[in-house]
């Protein structure tokens, strides 16, 4: 596995390469990630990954300072998971001095984009950055980050991208508790609070096939975790039911599918 630095370095790496299976993420790697990872390698004949702790997507009072970073166990994951090149960027590579560039958003973000303002603009612009750099086939986002998925779907439609989006199933620990870089907050008793969130979702979806209110099943299994929002979105021709929730200084998202074949 080769590590790049630059964009220049980037594009020399790819070279003539085609086929191109492209997995974004922020680093902190976790069996998410290498399901992403693996469904790439299944699928492209080159695999590149990149870590980039966007500030962007970040808004003021958010966890960017402290967002986990381990690089040196990133690289060692995604070359046991067969990456062919990881593009580990400074800031200062993807936003240089004059940057003025941004990609907005309308209304996809949903509930997600009420509660972080600004947060899908840095989400779009940056992937639309990556996109051009890496110039991928096929680019792979996990299940958990529904709202992200569907920003980034307009974006490649809105913008006419050559680009197929593809959506890994989500992965959970045992416990069924959404696997997220932001666990690692998480102290022990606050994981176990924690495990309201994916039982709520799945009352919710249980209400929701005997005809009830998903959103209202829901919230009413939150078991008294800070809830930010429980909603029911739709994204093409797909009903989820979503919710972002806080356990201590932790915030946590998840979903399920109501309908669709995702």
């Amino acid at each position: 596995m080769k590590t790049s630095r630059t964009i220049a370095e980037t594009r020399s790496a790819i070279g003539s390469a085609d086929d191109i299976g492209l997995v974004p993420t922020m680093g902190a790697l976790h069996a998410g990630h290498l399901a992403l990872l693996e469904a790439a390698r299944d699928e492209c004949e080159f695999v590149v990954a990149t870590i980039f702790v966007n500030p962007a997507q970040f808004g003021p009072g958010e966890d960017y300072e402290r967002y986990p970073r381990d690089e040196e166990a990133d690289a060692e994951a995604a070359a046991q998971a067969g990456v062919d090149l990881l593009f580990v960027p400074a800031v200062e590579e993807m936003y240089p001095e004059g940057f003025r560039t941004w990609v907005e958003v309308d209304d996809t973000g949903g509930h997600e984009a009420e509660a972080r303002p600004g947060h899908f603009r840095g989400v779009a612009t940056i992937c639309l950055k990556l996109f051009n750099v890496i110039r991928p086939t096929r680019a792979y986002f996990g299940q958990k980050d529904a709202r992200q998925i569907a920003v980034i779907r307009q974006l490649v439609r809105d913008l006419n991208l050559d680009l197929e989006i593809r959506v890994v199933p989500t992965v959970r620990d045992p416990d069924g508790l959404a696997v997220s870089s932001r666990n690692a907050y998480l102290s022990p008793s606050e994981r176990e609070q924690a495990l309201a969130l994916p039982r709520a979702l799945a009352a919710g979806a249980a209400a929701y096939r005997q005809g009830k209110s998903a959103v209202e099943a829901a919230r009413a299994s939150m078991n008294g975790l800070q809830v930010d929002y429980i909603a029911e979105e739709i994204d093409g021709e797909e009903r989820m039911l979503e919710a972002a929730v806080r356990v201590g200084r932790t915030r946590l998202i998840d979903n399920v599918i109501l309908e669709g074949d995702s």
